[in-house]
């Protein structure tokens, strides 16, 4: 049976340094919470446009679709990060929204499960893929559109509880 490599601080490597899923078996089930980040810079005029709009495209209602397609891909997370354990997740909120006084938008992924693994991962794919369907939606009216400030703002319930610095 594999044992996890020593000293390399990579959980995901046995100790033949060869790829591994971590074995969560005797870890305690507990209440995992992560929040995640994505930050998407629309161009001012775009922006304006999509503010006016009531946030509506010719594809349709841009926040709500980014929402959705947020929530789908965190609850599909281990079919795309090859070492995810499949989770039931129990809850998955996504918030967007413009910064203030600010052509970016902010989408904001929030996630919960009682299981032996954390959800940080799914967080952050809710995250990235919500903003991915934001530039979707509005590549049509400019391509100039960034995606960036994919992060990971807190996660709790496991060994460690990790609150991301502002402006970090």
């Amino acid at each position: 049976m594999p044992r996890r490599a020593r000293n390399t601080g990579l959980s995901h490597l046995d100790a033949r340094s060869r790829p591994t899923m971590v074995d969560v078996g005797a870890k305690a089930i507990t209440h995992r919470i992560a929040e995640a980040e994505a930050r998407v810079r629309l161009p001012a005029a775009v922006a304006r446009a999509l503010k006016r709009s009531g946030h509506r495209t010719k594809k349709g209602p841009v926040f709500d679709t980014a929402i959705v397609a947020g929530v789908m891909a965190a609850k599909r997370t281990s079919e795309l990060i090859p070492f995810c354990h499949p989770l039931a997740l129990e809850q998955c909120r996504i918030d967007i929204g413009f910064a203030p006084g600010s052509p970016v938008i902010v989408v904001h992924c929030r996630v919960e499960v009682r299981h032996k693994t954390g959800v940080e991962m799914e967080a952050l794919t809710g995250a990235s893929v919500a903003a991915l369907t934001i530039y979707d939606m509005c590549k049509a009216l400019s391509h100039n559109i960034r995606i960036s400030g994919v992060r990971l703002l807190s996660k709790s319930g496991g060994k460690r509880t990790l609150r991301a610095r502002a402006g970090a």
